[in-house]
């Protein structure tokens, strides 16, 4: 197993804005297909959300104690192949960088059986590849009304394509209809990735 093999940085080491959690993954790809640290065939970008962009995860940074951060989306870059276990690389998490999913998947994540369906979450899983290719984000989501920013911009320009400068949310939906990449219920994720469904805790 290469499970072990550091394919990233260490966390402090890798490029991080803080609320802009889809660029910092695009980084962490675009940095291993650069330095070809591991085959990019075994990356995944995973954006977690709902329909009502309402999706609790634990073990968060901003979070308090052991309650949960509600974010309208959340995205981290999962490593799963056939000579690898799954791994999770979120840079806003208290959690080892990079950890198991197995790990990730009861700490952080936990089960949609003891909240309410408003908060279930639902997982769009992305090759990597497609993701470099086709993800653009001119951060006007992250802008007031004013123009001013509700956080801080990322120092490096915003990320676009020769077709897109904003297609941020077609990655964030989870119609399975729309954007790139397969839509999960998250017990279906869980069982396709690691072979068991999520327990209640």
């Amino acid at each position: 197993m290469t499970s072990e093999v550091r394919i990233t940085p260490s966390r402090e080491d890798c490029v991080y804005t803080s609320c802009y959690c889809e660029e910092n993954v695009w980084k962490l790809c675009a940095l291993v297909r650069a330095e070809r640290t591991a085959p990019l065939e075994e990356l995944f970008v995973v954006f977690i959300s709902n329909e009502n962009r309402m999706v609790p995860l634990w073990k968060q940074k901003s979070g308090r104690g052991d309650q949960p951060v509600i974010w309208d989306y959340h995205v981290v870059l999962l490593q799963a192949g056939p000579r690898v276990d799954p791994l999770v690389y979120d840079l806003d998490s208290e959690l080892p960088f990079p950890c198991s999913l197995q790990l990730y998947a009861a700490q952080s994540l936990r089960s949609d059986s003891n909240i309410k369906p408003a908060y279930h979450r639902k997982l769009r899983v992305v090759p990597a590849d497609s993701f470099l290719l086709k993800f653009a984000s001119d951060r006007s989501h992250m802008k007031n009304p004013d123009g001013s920013w509700r956080m801080p911009p990322p120092p490096y320009p915003p990320i676009h394509t020769a077709e897109s400068r904003m297609n941020l949310d077609d990655f964030i939906s989870m119609d399975a209809a729309v954007g790139w990449g397969r839509v999960f219920s998250l017990d279906h994720f869980l069982l396709t990735y690691t072979g068991n469904a999520s327990s209640s805790s």
